[in-house]
């Protein structure tokens, strides 16, 4: 890891694209946020409730992980893995994306 590899973004199309059948694609913004444009199919669970939420998912389940810029993101996927999610991936953040957006 290199002095300013924490600067980096991940692809967030990319990671879309390539991602699995039967994965969750989770939105840990805040739920303001989530309702003024999210990912289409993302749920939301945002990281500043995310230790008190009740996940429905298997910890086997792939989950793939967003926010605005990829910072959230990465505190959630440390959280997840620590409650032993086994499958999860920081995507990055939404303002990155150029897709159309769900309301």
């Amino acid at each position: 890891m290199g002095l300013f590899d924490f600067l980096k973004t991940d692809d967030i199309s990319a990671a879309l694209e390539a991602r699995e059948e039967n994965s969750v694609l989770l939105d840990v913004r805040e739920e303001d946020e989530y309702n003024r444009g999210h990912i289409p199919g993302a749920v939301n669970y945002p990281l500043s409730s995310l230790d008190r939420a009740k996940l429905p998912w298997d910890k086997n389940i792939p989950l793939y992980v967003y926010c605005l810029a990829g910072t959230r993101s990465r505190k959630a996927v440390s959280f997840l893995q620590s409650k032993g999610y086994e499958y999860v991936k920081n995507i990055g953040g939404i303002n990155s994306y150029r897709g159309s957006l769900e309301k």
